[in-house]
């Protein structure tokens, strides 16, 4: 696969999760596990902690940057991919753990998809 593919789908993968903990961490949106309205909710339903959820957060934050810094330094992508793709497997388990319609578990299995790709692209697979 090209390098300019990669480099976007790292991008893309990035900015999705830039979205989701920084600018859509407090507001509703149609993905949200359970009835949930916000980010707290959401791991409430999943029967988790505020801790935790600002761990995860932290966590996806940094392994996002980890991805944007790949781009200069492809050492550290397939790392941060593997990474990434563990937490949105988390996240589809956690959608079928508290018995989410499928469609809500959608975006965090598209980003699993696209961190796969990028781990093993990244990793000469």
């Amino acid at each position: 696969m090209p390098s300019s593919v990669m480099m976007m789908c790292q991008i893309i993968i990035a900015l999705g999760i830039y979205n989701v903990w920084i600018l859509r961490v407090n507001k509703p949106t149609a993905w949200r596990g359970g009835a949930a309205k916000n980010m707290v909710e959401e791991f409430r339903a999943y029967g988790l902690s505020e801790s935790i959820m600002k761990l995860v957060g932290a966590c996806k934050v940094l392994i996002a940057t980890c991805l944007i810094i790949g781009i200069w330094y492809p050492p550290v992508t397939p790392v941060a991919a593997l990474a990434l793709a563990a937490f949105m497997l988390a996240a589809v388990i956690m959608h079928a753990r508290v018995r989410d319609p499928i469609r809500k578990s959608v975006p965090a299995a598209i980003m699993l998809l696209l961190c796969l790709l990028v781990a093993c692209q990244s990793s000469g697979y």
